[in-house]
């Protein structure tokens, strides 16, 4: 098994393994990766819906998607798909999935299905980097802070979504989500500081309103999105992407008018994030 670094702050590129049959020693290999790296990339899998289940239960439990479509036979796999008719994606903003739980999921194992002749890329951002590249006096300042997350306004009968071509698509409208979690946290396995904020769903600063969090909260966004932080997955038949979302942002370009793109995901269980 040979890794190459996409980026030298974010992503990994991993050859020489199967996902369908890798040994122990490898699923190991592949963990860490992962959370160091934040996202890992895995070209000319050939994986079923069952291979895929069965690798995701290597990792521990499997959430399920209370809001995406899911497949008919497998449940634990949520379609993330756009027709060829729609304008709107899915994850087509920075963010990370689940910080709106009280316990967040780990991240998820994405599979290509239907893919675009072009566009369509994935781009990922590393909240170690980040952390690491604000200055002191910031860094001083959300030391110790709290923020609130949550999904409502995004997937709720009224909400972002439901005023799109992707309304329909959806589920979980009558859903109630949040949580509250430390704005650095420490990643469970590495140790390594992570800032814990995303413009989707964090809404404000416990102790602070919203219109009081926005400045701070706007100076850490764009702190998370420096390029240098960056790395950008190019979708290839075959591919497989497995994120952890403690680590990293991700984005789902919406540049492909026209054409369908379907990708299965599983999403992995999580553990209660601390400072």
């Amino acid at each position: 098994m040979k890794l190459a670094p996409m980026n030298p702050k974010c992503g990994v590129e991993i050859f020489g393994t199967s996902l369908s049959d890798c040994s122990d020693a490898e699923m190991e290999e592949i963990k860490q990766a992962i959370y160091e790296h934040g996202v890992a990339v895995f070209r000319d899998q050939v994986l079923s819906p069952e291979e895929h289940i069965a690798f995701a239960k290597r990792w521990g439990g499997i959430d399920i998607n209370n809001y995406f479509p899911l497949t008919d036979e497998y449940p634990e796999i949520a379609v993330v798909r756009k027709k060829a008719d729609q304008q709107t994606n899915i994850g087509g903003a920075w963010h990370t999935d689940h910080s709106y739980d009280q316990i967040p999921a780990m991240g998820s194992i994405l599979v290509a299905r239907v893919l675009p002749p072009t566009g369509g890329d994935t781009l990922f951002a590393h909240m170690g980097a980040a952390y690491d590249s604000l200055p002191g006096d910031l860094k001083h300042e959300i030391e110790g802070l709290e923020a609130f997350h949550t999904a409502d306004h995004v997937y709720k009968a009224d909400g972002l979504y439901a005023q799109t071509d992707m309304a329909s698509e959806l589920r979980g409208h009558d859903l109630k989500t949040g949580a509250i979690h430390p704005v650095v946290i420490r990643h469970p396995h590495t140790g390594r500081k992570l800032l814990y904020v995303n413009s989707a769903f964090t809404i404000n600063f416990i102790g602070k309103t919203r219109e009081e969090s926005l400045p701070l909260l706007h100076r850490l966004y764009d702190a998370a999105v420096s390029a240098d932080n960056q790395c950008r997955v190019e979708w290839k038949p075959g591919t497989v992407a497995i994120w952890d979302n403690r680590t990293t942002w991700h984005n789902a370009l919406n540049d492909y008018q026209g054409f369908a793109r379907e990708m299965h995901r599983i999403t992995l269980s999580g553990e209660a994030l601390a400072a």
